[in-house]
């Protein structure tokens, strides 16, 4: 079968290392994926806007859109893309470059349009970092996803994953061999869940506050997804890593509903 569903075909290199994330994630951890692209949606443009928790996120989201067989294009920072091999990988694989703080960056959204205008998905982190939050729940948006989801009228799936922070620790590479070895050993769950595409129809014609009000909604739908992977965990974390600094400072408003105690 065919992993992609639209004129943009993923390289092979990126083929490849989405088996291979498959074979890394099955060695640290046992995930389960749930949820779907719905098949109207296969045949054209799409942003996957994932939650981000830990440095392993990247290679988790490879594995769970290679078993939902998309190939999504990757909106990543650019520090990655100056990273000997890596980089070379990333631009070879399709990947879109954020050169975050910088006036490039606006570069990056024209190039994710273009993308998108060519069929392809898109994934891409709304939070704009690994959330700090202290419960881990999704932080408040960066605009530029509901921004190039308004620009080019891609239908919006939020993609919630966790368990992943149980991995790799904050600071990887730094404790990167000792946060295997526990994985290895403990093989934690780690969920992803491919949730229901978010509504800004109603926000497409760009009135003042838009993209702003358009973020908040894929925050919320992000949170909504989130919280039925973690029932036992309404709050906080069980699992605490102590490289991992808090910053309430861009907690976003709303939360799930907390289950009766």
């Amino acid at each position: 079968m065919d992993l992609a569903h639209s004129p943009w075909r993923p390289p092979l290199i990126w083929r490849a290392a989405q088996v291979l994330a498959r074979v890394v994630v099955a060695l640290l951890a046992r995930l389960e994926v749930t949820g779907d692209i719905p098949a109207p949606l296969r045949g054209g443009p799409l942003i996957l806007a994932a939650n981000h928790i830990s440095p392993f996120d990247p290679i988790v989201l490879a594995a769970a859109c290679r078993q939902r067989r998309i190939a999504p294009r990757i909106m990543a920072t650019g520090g990655l893309f100056r990273v000997p091999v890596i980089g070379a990988a990333m631009r070879a694989a399709g990947h879109i470059r954020v050169d975050r703080g910088t006036s490039g960056v606006h570069r990056a959204l024209d190039d994710a349009a273009a993308a998108a205008a060519d069929g392809a998905a898109i994934l891409v982190y709304p939070e704009g970092r690994i959330g700090l939050d202290p419960g881990l729940w999704p932080e408040r948006g960066k605009t530029g996803t509901a921004r190039l989801a308004l620009a080019c009228g891609a239908p919006v799936i939020p993609v919630a994953q966790w368990g992943s922070h149980e991995v790799l620790p904050y600071q990887a590479p730094k404790g990167l061999l000792a946060g295997m070895a526990r994985a290895l050993l403990r093989r934690p769950t780690v969920r992803v869940h491919f949730g229901a595409p978010v509504e800004l129809g109603d926000l497409a014609g760009g009135a003042p506050g838009a993209a702003r009000r358009a973020t908040d909604r894929i925050i919320d739908a992000l949170t909504a997804t989130l919280a039925p992977l973690r029932p036992d965990e309404p709050d906080r974390p069980r699992h605490v890593d102590p490289t991992r600094p808090v910053d309430p400072t861009r907690a976003h408003p709303r939360r799930p509903p907390l289950p009766p105690r």
